[in-house]
């Protein structure tokens, strides 16, 4: 048969096809932008490295507060940064994504909700299909030939609307656990695209939809340079036909200007705020118009974060990057400086739900001396005269926390974090743990309906937490649930896995670590109970699955991304209570390997394998439409949708040509059927807007005959958190749209069974399920607000789940019972201080709280001895509950005592409070000159004089080992001539200060009294530098007159007046120990001295035509000062009775030098502390002491020094040294 060669058209189109897309995709190279295609070319944003995340908390039951903060990588994140939450069709989500905002020791989990979204730059496989994903998923078979791409083919002249391939319109009912069935025809939705036009640099973009009736959207684009670190470009566009078409904006807000961020209000969608680039300026542009047209208002402060008023659309605080928080009460037009040192984070309108107050504004600023405190203010006035401080004294940095009508702080003590809550406002009460979980850090994950939800990290564990719920006050917590996994953000906050399916009350889902192994664990009652997932009975293909429980369960990832235009693991929405789709595997635990979606119909009861890869699953009408995309890194144009809950799917074509998907927005509202899909057609293309509208799928509305009866049940136990509730839903065959949600038909109250109950504080439930004292735990400890003729609630050991509905039972019996108070004698008293400390400042107030364990409170007398002679009594202890103030007026250590009693017996407490001062001058006092081998004095003069308990560390030399003592005063002995230095370090509480001398020591030396022309004194500031100085003249005047090297000479000037100085004639040798000075050297050199200064030959210019001489006073015999024990008057008087007679007279003149210079070196000392005093006011705070009135040597050994400080001291209260030591210059 001959063979003709021919024209195949078909062939020739599918190779030029995939011809051109080969080029298309790996042919052309582009510039960085946050997509997924390129996301290993993009570096993490550092222009605000702290923030990252918008954290808010949940809009759908009552007004929260809505934070907007600058995002990473896709711009804004949340409501008020662009992308409103709510706006994007969003529904509420406990999200195990970033745990709030982190402080010390604990954090908020705040509510985040997740986008209507798919691919994003947040995982490596997050993306929609792939050209490979043109087939089913595997083991479906090939899809069947279609046209040229977005053709619309149908097959055999079906509609698309409704076409839900093979089987579609027979569907199983919710609860069957089949496998999935797709559709091989391709089908096309109706799309639009546009291209914003000369942004394909922009490497980032934030998109609002206002929705709610209308069809404004908003998109802000940015080119943000790493290496500079900042934005260099921005484009604004708008759209009013719900993204069919954009236009530019930026000649209506500047060409010049830069944008940096979209804040949006979220009571008034139409209230729009652009923030410039603060770089460049810092102005805000305003809109009340959904964008149309701005006024622009300059700003004096760079806005770092907003927070918008949960109701009043024109209320906004404003925090700037210098810690500054500001208020507005015009929408931005005009600030008013609330407070300056504000935490990072830490504020807050008021949220109570009676809406008493609404501009009441909560936050924490650190005060003068850097503690932090939690204050409250009105937003027009934050003065001190006008703020308020809810909680007694401090708390750590970084801890408060404003969340529905519940307040919470941290306060560490002795190394353990303290948390305290405070309910609707009322007084802070320490939150009661049980008494030995000993917790490292604290997560509030969930404030709804009353209740505290908490992770507690506690003493024993590093990855994993234990769950904990509340009573209504916050005080009590109760265990839910050990051994949550956790994991570390990105930005190093704290991840639990703990997931809150959405539409219904009370259901959660939680990876438990058991044995190394991580399971996923449901519970439907608030964590009373819990269980494993079954897994589907059967696989994608239909095949049967072999999986028993507990050996074998479904697990399931149950991470939300934290970009809100890209998809995280785990799905659910509030308009489909019912639905929940998730990313998991089956096995013994959970795996990042093989992994799979699963889908669930009936809340968590049975699950059905949806895909064997990992898809984006978006919920449209109310879960009417599930719309699946692929997560790849590779170009797409077809997703999937299934429009019976997930049983079957069709595949459709949304575009053309092939799209790298960066992100999917949802339309908001509760009727989402349009869809925004954000990606590039190539690296280097412009950002690309597919505006896709599934209302062409259907024909018509719902009718009420299209819809069907559906009971909330846990494996067939109707009655959920004490109540029976029947939802309505679409009848799988009908393909309608449902329109508005209507919530559950009806709800019906349970009697109440032994189920609707948990074990109270201080309970455990075991094996029996009875609930148990725990061992630490005295079920007859009364409340301490018990007083005889009062009652009480007696616990049962059980209390009913907070929000359960049901009613008779056995609701009576495991209720708690009042019971009235019996008298009691006082026991368990104790008595701290506010901040738990054991140390206080003089002059400031003390607060002491009196707490005792039991006791007839009401009918106690109280007795407080403050232990500085002031006592104090008081009729009942209720009249302490804000505590005992006192002042002390004096330091030192104080025994505090408190007595309690009552006509039934008595208790007391003791208390031993340090009072101190703060330090803040020490001063080294000891001899300048000393002899080899003698007992040397040392001083350590303080400022104020009574500081409290102190302790002393000595440095010697080059030694290593210090000396550490109580007192201030020691003697030691130098073996070894030369400059030797000592140091002393003074502690007081955490203030260390210290101070250095020289001293020189030498076998042998001479000294002499030098004294000064009188007009000296009128130019003596009497400071130590000015002493220094005249010192080096002098010194060098003798050199220069007497020809001696300046190594044999030390001049010291003497503190006081009349100005006088000691020179010291000192025996120098030199390096190799040779050309030593003997006595009789010293004698010659101090001869000359004194005839050099006897001629009036020794003189200085202090300055011009103001001339000084310098004369001689006495001349001694080494040692001059000798402060030992040895030197006692008895003994110079046993050498005066055998000295010869004839020498009487020359001994009593060296005697007479000799006590002056004593007694002047001694005040000397004293004088000294004055180092680094300013010389102003300095001689009014100085004593002129003449020399008729220093002590002798017997007086001042007696007196041991005992030396009182001078007034006027620097208040310089750091660590520091000083050396005044006398001139001593190496010729």
């Amino acid at each position: 048969m001959e063979k003709v060669a021919g024209w195949y058209p078909a062939w020739h189109v599918a190779l030029l096809y995939w011809t051109w897309l080969f080029l298309f995709t790996f042919g052309f190279t582009g510039a960085e932008i946050t997509c997924r295609s390129c996301h290993s070319q993009v570096k993490p944003q550092q222009q605000h490295p702290q923030q990252g995340l918008l954290m808010h908390l949940r809009t759908d039951r009552g007004e929260k507060e809505q934070r907007s903060f600058p995002g990473e990588k896709g711009g804004e994140r949340g409501q008020g940064a662009g992308m409103e939450a709510e706006d994007a069709g969003l529904q509420p989500t406990l999200a195990p994504a970033p745990a709030g905002t982190k402080f010390s020791g604990w954090e908020t989990r705040r509510w985040t909700r997740e986008p209507e979204k798919v691919a994003g730059a947040s995982r490596p496989r997050a993306a929609a299909a792939a050209p490979a994903e043109d087939r089913p998923p595997r083991g479906q078979g090939s899809p069947a030939a279609g046209g040229r791409p977005g053709s619309g083919r149908r097959r055999r002249g079906r509609s698309p609307r409704g076409a839900a391939g093979p089987g579609g319109a027979a569907g199983r009912e919710p609860g069957d656990a089949g496998a999935a069935r797709f559709g091989l025809e391709e089908l096309r939705l109706g799309s639009t695209t546009f291209a914003l036009a000369g942004d394909s640099a922009h490497n980032q973009a934030m998109v609002h939809w206002s929705g709610h009736n209308s069809s404004v959207i908003l998109i802000l684009t940015k080119l943000y340079d790493y290496n500079l670190g900042s934005i260099t470009e921005s484009s604004l566009w708008r759209s009013t036909d719900y993204g069919t078409t954009y236009e530019k904006l930026n000649d209506k807000v500047g060409l010049k200007t830069i944008l940096s961020y979209l804040y949006v209000c979220p009571t008034n969608k139409r209230k729009i705020m652009l923030l410039t680039d603060p770089e460049v300026e810092s102005s805000l542009l305003i809109s009340s118009d959904e964008g149309a047209t701005y006024q622009k208002y300059r700003l004096n402060f760079y806005i770092h974060s907003l927070l918008f008023h949960p109701k009043q659309e024109d209320w906004i605080l404003a925090y700037s990057q210098d810690q500054k928080l500001f208020s507005s009460v015009e929408f931005g037009r005009r600030w008013l400086l609330l407070h300056e040192g504000v935490a990072p984070n830490r504020f807050y309108w008021s949220m109570m739900g009676s809406g008493r107050e609404p501009d009441l504004v909560h936050l924490e600023a650190k005060t003068v001396d850097g503690h932090a405190q939690y204050i409250t203010c009105k937003m027009q006035n934050c003065s001190e005269a006008a703020l308020s401080k809810p909680f007694p004294g401090y708390i750590d940095h970084n801890s408060l926390i404003v969340q529905d009508d519940y307040v919470f702080v941290q306060l560490t003590s002795a190394g353990r974090p303290h948390y305290y809550v405070s309910y609707r406002r009322n007084a802070f009460a320490q939150m009661k743990l049980p008494k030995y979980s000993l917790p490292k850090d604290m997560h509030v994950i969930s404030t709804d309906e009353n209740q505290v939800f908490a992770a507690v990290q506690e003493w024993n564990q590093n990855d994993t937490y234990n769950l904990y719920i509340s009573d209504t006050r916050g005080v009590y917590f109760t265990l839910a649930l050990e051994n949550v996994k956790s994991s570390q953000g990105l930005e190093g906050n704290v991840m639990i896995d703990l997931y809150e399916v959405a539409g219904i009350k009370g259901m959660f889902l939680a990876n438990k670590k058991i044995d190394n192994q991580v399971k996923t664990f449901i519970t439907y009652n608030k964590g009373r109970d819990w269980s494993l997932l079954q897994a589907p009975y059967t696989d994608l293909r239909g095949n049967p699955v072999h999986c028993l429980l507990p050996y074998c369960s479904l697990h399931l990832h149950l991470k939300v991304s934290e970009n809100p235009y890209t998809s995280g693991n785990i799905a659910s929405r509030d308009t489909a209570p019912s639905i929940i789709v998730a990313s998991g595997n089956i096995g013994t635990e959970l795996s990042d390997n093989d992994i799979s979606m699963f889908v669930s119909s009936d809340a968590g009861n049975t699950w059905r394998q949806i895909f064997e890869e990992e898809h984006s699953v978006l919920y449209l009408d109310q879960g009417g439409v599930l719309v699946a995309m692929k997560h790849t890194s590779l170009p797409i144009r077809h997703l999937w949708l299934s429009f019976d809950e997930g049983r079957s799917w069709s595949k459709y074509s949304f575009t053309s040509l092939p799209l790298f998907v960066d992100g999917v927005l949802g339309e908001p509202g509760e009727e989402t059927l349009i869809m925004t899909v954000f990606g590039h057609f190539s690296h280097r293309s412009e950002w690309q807007l597919v505006k896709v509208d599934y209302k062409s799928i259907f024909d018509r509305r719902c009718a009420e005959e299209d819809y069907r009866p559906w009971q909330l049940h846990n494996q067939g136990e109707a009655c959920i958190m004490g109540a029976k509730r029947i939802y309505r839903k679409r009848k799988s065959e009908k393909k309608c749209m449902q329109g508005k949600y209507a919530g559950a038909m009806t709800s019906e109250p349970c009697v109440c069974t032994e189920a609707d109950f948990d074990c109270d504080y201080g309970y455990e439930r075991h094996s029996n399920g009875q609930c148990l004292p725990a061992f630490w735990y005295n079920p007859s400890s009364l409340s301490k607000d018990c007083s005889l003729g009062q009652s009480y609630l007696n616990s049962t050991g059980y209390r009913k789940v907070v929000s359960n509905n049901c009613t008779d039972g056995v609701r009576e019996r495991y209720t708690a019972k009042p019971q009235q108070c019996p008298g009691k004698a006082p026991q368990g008293l104790r008595i701290i201080t506010s901040d738990g400390k054991l140390t206080a400042e003089q002059g400031h107030n003390v607060t002491f709280l009196v707490q005792l364990e039991e006791g007839d409170l009401q009918r106690s007398l109280i007795q407080v001895d403050f232990g500085d002679g002031i006592a104090v009594s008081y009729a009942n202890i209720s009249s302490t509950e804000d505590g005992i103030k006192h002042i002390y007026q004096n330091v030192g250590i104080f025994r505090v005592t408190v007595l309690v009693e009552n006509s039934l017996g008595s208790d007391n407490a003791v208390l031993y409070l340090h009072v101190t001062c703060p330090l803040e001058h020490v001063h080294l006092s000891l001899p300048f000159v000393t002899t080899k081998n003698k007992e040397v004095n040392a001083t350590a003069v303080l400022w104020p004089s009574q500081v409290g308990t102190l302790t002393y560390v000595w440095w010697f030399g080059n030694n290593t080992e210090p000396l550490i003592t109580l007192e201030g005063s020691i003697t030691f002995t130098f073996s070894v001539e030369g400059m030797n230095t000592i140091t002393v370090q003074v502690s007081a509480g955490n203030t260390v200060l210290q101070d250095t001398k020289t001293i020189a020591v030498y076998e042998q030396f001479q000294s002499l009294r030098l004294s000064f022309s009188p007009n000296l004194d009128d130019f003596n500031p009497d400071i130590p530098e000015w002493r220094r100085d005249i010192g080096r003249v002098v010194q060098r005047a003798l050199v220069e007159a007497t020809g001696i090297s300046s190594k044999h000479i030390l001049v010291a000037v003497l503190p006081g007046l009349p100005t006088s100085a000691e020179l010291f004639v000192l025996p120098y040798q030199d390096a190799t120990g040779e050309n030593k000075r003997t006595a009789a050297d010293l004698e010659q050199i101090s001869e000359t001295l004194i005839q050099k200064l006897n001629q009036n030959l020794i003189h200085f210019e202090l300055k011009p035509g103001v001339r000084i001489l310098v004369h001689a006073a006495h001349l001694t015999a080494a040692p001059l000062v000798d402060l030992t024990p040895s030197h006692s008057g008895s003994a110079m008087l046993m050498l005066l009775s055998v000295v010869f007679v004839g020498l009487a007279v020359f001994v009593i003149y060296k005697f007479k030098r000799k006590i002056p210079g004593l007694n002047i070196y001694a005040q000397m000392q004293n004088e000294k502390d004055q180092e680094m005093v300013s010389p102003v006011s300095q001689r009014e705070s100085i004593p002129n002491v003449p020399q008729s009135e220093l002590m002798s040597p017997e007086q001042l050994v007696d007196e041991k020094l005992e030396v009182q400080p001078i007034g006027s001291i620097s208040t310089a209260a750091e660590p520091q040294s000083t050396k005044e030591i006398p001139t001593y210059v190496n010729g």
